[in-house]
């Protein structure tokens, strides 16, 4: 059976809600009659200079275009190369018009001083060689105390700080601070040294680096040797002669507020026992090659070079920064003694000399013939409160005798340079050594002084200062350098001084006319001070033999080749003063000064002191009549000959002028008049004409 098929439903018709329109492709519709008209209608509005170029027209803009003000702001930025760039972008501007850091200085100091603690070190560096290379230069003739007051607080606040690194650059500033602004250390000294020992103090935990290390102790050093005292120095500020061998360069300028004398002392005090107790832990890299190397070399150099600034202002320290005498203070002894000295003796002086245990380089012996320089000195100025034993005593004896004598370096050309480098700062203390020491010591420090004075180059600066010891030696200006000159081996030496002066003179020529200056400057103190019949009078009048060669040298052309001729006038009245004080004047002597003045190259005024200072020698009877009247008349000749020749103008080129002649002349007459009776002086000098 076939089933049947269910009957289909019929589909709803529904209604069409959108007729779809067919359009032809291309054709434009129109607009819907309902359509809302959206357009908008306006005019441009016209402003006048809304350029930022125009803006900034006639203000000084650095290479991007920024103002001052807006690199300051930029300094603050969160972005380190953003402030970087500001730094960099205020150097460029300110090279390029430095008047504006001069209109702005204060306003830009203030600023930039928040850069200081600077969490990053390329912008601190990078504000540090603005500081250096720009605004300090750029402002150096400024108020200094308005600069100084600016900056301080921020660098004291950047000290304290948690990062090592931002307390290192903190003390960076400081020290460009002070190169700049030398009284700017004296003003602050209590908290800097504070500071200094506390970040020394915990070295091994903040500086384990021993770059880090080296740079505070450098900045140490440049600070303390800022302290005023009364250095004991090589010769006088009269003489000015330089000492190449002084460490220090900065000379002490003190304001007139200050920390005080007894806060920095107190301060001073804390801060030289951490710096022993630092040397103590340099001690095994000491004695060991394979550990000294250059950084930790310069860290122990830098260490005993503070130790000895402070001992010096321990001993020398002055409240007021005037320099009055060499002696130490009256209350030098207190500063010295309990802690301090103790620390000294046990920690430092008991430790000399510093040796290396295995074989070491010529390097490495200079390195520590220098730290044991600076030892000897820090004992030479304080052995006095400290009062070492003889054993100590003996070693650094032995030490500079050995220096004197170059047992420690070699004999190398090198060596010597390396000596006398290590020689000037020991020989101001070797006068009140010769006085002190036994005779047995004695002896040995007069023989080594005596070879360093013959031995180092004439025109070294330490020939110099052998002539200023010599001096000290020979007319004691102190208690401390008074020398006994009963001693045989001392007059030995002084007589061997002494002959050494004239034949300088000659060596130096006219080449060095400071050496020359000093020379003859001794030369005179000697003949001033020495007494009739002593062994000092004795060789300053044999020393005239030599002085002939130094007047005048007579060659084969005639000509007077003497240095005293080309040396400068204040040496030349120098020589001639030296020619009052000898017990009796050599005829060879009274020769070679007569063809000296005969000279064309010799002033008048120099050639009529010559003939008042050999009257005034004539009159105290160290000159024979005869010799007087012989050289009178060897000048008088001169002038018959010029005045008897046709030709006048010709002769005055060879010797003097007509109006020379003439008050030449006048001037011997005069001085023969006083002699005797004139007619019989006259008659003489007839037959000897």
């Amino acid at each position: 059976m076939v089933r049947s098929k269910a009957p289909s439903k019929k589909q709803k018709k529904s209604g069409i809600d959108f007729k779809k329109i067919k359009r032809k492709i291309g054709r434009k519709l129109p607009p819907p009659k309902n359509a809302t008209n959206t357009e908008i209608k306006s005019k441009a509005i016209i402003l006048p200079e809304q350029s930022v170029a125009s803006e900034k027209a006639g203000l000084a803009v650095n290479k991007k275009g920024l103002t001052l003000k807006e690199l300051l702001q930029q300094t603050s930025h969160y972005n380190y190369k953003i402030r970087k760039g500001a730094l960099l972008g205020i150097r460029d501007l300110f090279i390029k018009y430095p008047a504006e850091l001069r209109l702005h200085r204060f306003a830009v100091i203030e600023k930039l001083r928040e850069r200081i603690d600077d969490e990053n070190k390329v912008v601190c560096e990078t504000l540090y060689q603005l500081f250096k290379s720009v605004i300090f230069p750029g402002c150096k003739e400024e108020n200094q105390g308005l600069f100084i007051s600016l900056l301080m607080g921020y660098i004291f606040n950047a000290m304290t700080n948690l990062s090592i690194d931002v307390r290192m650059m903190a003390f960076k500033f400081f020290e460009l601070v002070v190169e700049f602004y030398p009284s700017s250390f004296f003003l602050h000294a209590d908290k800097i040294l504070q500071n200094y020992a506390e970040i020394l103090q915990k070295n091994k935990f903040y500086l384990q680096d021993k770059g880090k290390l080296k740079h505070a102790l450098t900045g140490l050093v440049q600070c303390l040797s800022l302290l005023p005292c009364n250095r004991r120095e090589i010769g006088s500020a009269k003489n000015n002669v330089a000492d190449e061998g002084m460490l220090h360069d900065f000379e002490p300028l003190v304001p007139t507020e200050s920390a005080g004398s007894c806060v920095i002392v107190e301060k001073l005090e804390d801060l030289v026992l951490v710096l022993l107790n630092c040397f103590q832990e340099f001690m095994p890299a000491v004695h060991d090659v394979n550990l000294l190397n250059a950084q930790i070399y310069d860290c122990i150099l830098y260490v005993v070079r503070s130790i000895h600034l402070a001992v010096q202002y321990f001993l020398y320290g002055s409240e007021n920064g005037k320099v009055e005498s060499h002696s130490p203070c009256e209350w030098s002894d207190t500063r010295l003694k309990g802690t301090i000295s103790s620390a000294l003796l046990k920690k430092l002086l008991s430790v000399f000399p510093l040796n290396l245990l295995h074989h070491s380089s010529e390097k490495d012996n200079d390195r520590l013939l220098t730290l044991n320089i600076v030892i000897t000195e820090i004992f030479l100025h304080s052995s006095k409160c400290i009062k070492p034993p003889n054993v100590i005593l003996e070693r650094f004896l032995e030490f500079i005798e050995s220096v004197m004598f170059g047992k420690i370096v070699g004999g190398t050309q090198s060596g010597k340079v390396v000596r006398e480098r290590h020689i000037l700062p020991l020989l101001p203390f070797i006068p009140e050594l010769i006085a002190q020491v036994e005779n047995s010591w004695r002896f040995r420090l007069l023989q080594g002084f005596t070879h360093v004075f013959k031995d180092c180059h004439p025109e070294s600066s330490l020939k110099l200062a052998c002539l200023h010891v010599i001096e000290e030696m020979l007319i004691p200006t102190t208690e401390f350098s008074c020398v006994d000159a009963s001693f045989p081996e001392i007059v030995e030496h002084r007589v061997a001084w002494i002959r050494e002066l004239p034949l300088l003179l000659i060596h130096i020529g006219d080449k060095y006319s400071s050496c020359s200056e000093v020379v003859l400057r001794l030369l005179l103190h000697v003949g001033q001070s020495s007494f009739l019949d002593s062994p000092l009078k004795w060789e300053y009048d044999n020393t005239q033999l030599l002085l002939q060669e130094f007047f005048n040298t007579n060659t084969a052309e005639g000509k007077c080749d003497g240095p005293f001729i080309k040396l400068p006038k204040e040496c030349q009245e120098l020589s001639i003063c030296c020619l009052y004080y000898f017990s009796y004047l050599d005829p060879l002597l009274l020769k070679s000064l007569a063809s000296c003045c005969l000279c064309p190259e010799l002033h008048p005024e120099i050639v009529f002191r010559i003939i008042e200072v050999l009257h005034s020698a004539y009159k105290v009877g160290h000159i024979p009549i005869a010799d007087y009247i012989s050289f009178c008349a060897t000048l008088l000749s001169c002038s018959k000959v010029s005045q008897g020749n046709e030709n006048v103008e010709a002769e005055s080129n060879k010797v003097w002028n007509h109006k020379t002649l003439k008050s030449v002349s006048k001037l011997i007459y005069s001085c023969l008049s006083e002699i005797g009776d004139n007619s019989l002086v006259g008659k003489t000098m007839e037959k000897v004409i």
